[in-house]
C-alpha cells in the first residue's frame, strides 16, 4: 500500500529538490572551469575535479534512489489495487443483481482519473480547516444522516449514494460511504452494505475513516460467511493501522472468529 513514500528517510520531492540544487551547482562548476581555463590557460585545480567528480557521482546515487522508490511505490499500488479488486469481485458475486462486466473500472489504490460524468461543481465554502464543503453538502448529509437515525434504512441508503454520487471526493465521501453501509446492514442488504465499507476505503485509504472502513469491510465479510477473507482483512487493520483505536476490536473480532 502507497505508505511507502512517508516510511523513507528522504522523500522523492526531498530527492528531486536536491537533484535540481546539485544539477546546477553542477552546470555553475563546469561553466567556471571553462572559464577559467580560456581566460588564464591556467589548468583547473585538482581541488575543482574532485568537487565535479563528488556532485556527479550524487547525482547517480539520488537518480538511483528515485527509480528504485518510483518503482517500489509502484509495485504497492499495483499490488494494493489488485487486493480491491478481487475483494469486489467477490463481493460482486455476493450482490444480486450485480454486473461483473462493470467491473475493473475503479481507480488506482492512492489515486486514479477523475469522473468522467460528474455533476457540476456546486457552490464552495471554507470550513476553517482547508477543507472545502459545498454549500447544500452539509445539509445533504446531514439529512441522510437524520434518516439513518431514525431507522429509515432504505432512505438513508439511497440518500447516501446520491450524497457520493454529487459530492465524489468531498471531505464527507468517505463518511458518507460508511455510513451508506450501515444502512445497508441495518436493511439485511449485507453484499451492498460489504461494498460500501470496501467503497470508503478505496476512497480515502490513508484518511481518518481507513481504519473503521477497513475493520467494517472485514465484519461485513464475517456476515457474509467470507471468513477467510474477514480474517485477512482484520489481519490488515492491525498492519496498518496498529495505533488506532479500532486495531483492538479488530484483534478480539479475530479471536472470535477463530482466525489462525
Amino acid at each position: 500500500m502507497p505508505v511507502l513514500a512517508q516510511s523513507q528517510a528522504e522523500t522523492l520531492a526531498d530527492i528531486r529538490q536536491e537533484m535540481s540544487v546539485l544539477f546546477v551547482e553542477l552546470q555553475k562548476l563546469k561553466r567556471e572551469m571553462s572559464t577559467t581555463q580560456g581566460a588564464g590557460g591556467v589548468a583547473v585545480s585538482g581541488s575543482m575535479l574532485d568537487r565535479v567528480d563528488a556532485i556527479e557521482g550524487q547525482l547517480q546515487r539520488l537518480t538511483a534512489r528515485t527509480e528504485e522508490l518510483e518503482n517500489r511505490i509502484t509495485r504497492i499500488v499495483a499490488d494494493g489495487t489488485r487486493q480491491l479488486g478481487d475483494l469486489e469481485f467477490r463481493l460482486c458475486e455476493l450482490e444480486p443483481g450485480c454486473d461483473l462486466g462493470s467491473l475493473g473500472q475503479g481507480n488506482t489504490l492512492g489515486g486514479g482519473e477523475a469522473p468522467t460524468a460528474a455533476p457540476a461543481p456546486a457552490p464552495q465554502v471554507d470550513t476553517g480547516g482547508g477543507a472545502q464543503l459545498a454549500v447544500s453538502e452539509q445539509a445533504d448529509f446531514d439529512r441522510a444522516k437524520g434518516d439513518l437515525d431514525s431507522g429509515s434504512f432504505r432512505s438513508a441508503a439511497e440518500k447516501f449514494a446520491a450524497f457520493t454520487e454529487t459530492y465524489p471526493g468531498g471531505p464527507l465521501t468517505a463518511a458518507a460511504h460508511i455510513l451508506r453501509g450501515d444502512a445497508l446492514k441495518g436493511a439485511g442488504d449485507l453484499g451492498p452494505s460489504a461494498r460500501a465499507y470496501l467503497d470508503a476505503f478505496s476512497s480515502e485509504p490513508e484518511g481518518r475513516l481507513a481504519p473503521a472502513a477497513l475493520f467494517k469491510l472485514g465484519m461485513g465479510l464475517n456476515d457474509l460467511g467470507q471468513t477467510n477473507e474477514a480474517c485477512v482483512t482484520l489481519g490488515e487493520v492491525q498492519t496498518r493501522f496498529p495505533d488506532a483505536e479500532v486495531a483492538f476490536e479488530a484483534g478480539a473480532a479475530r479471536r472470535s472468529i477463530g482466525c489462525p
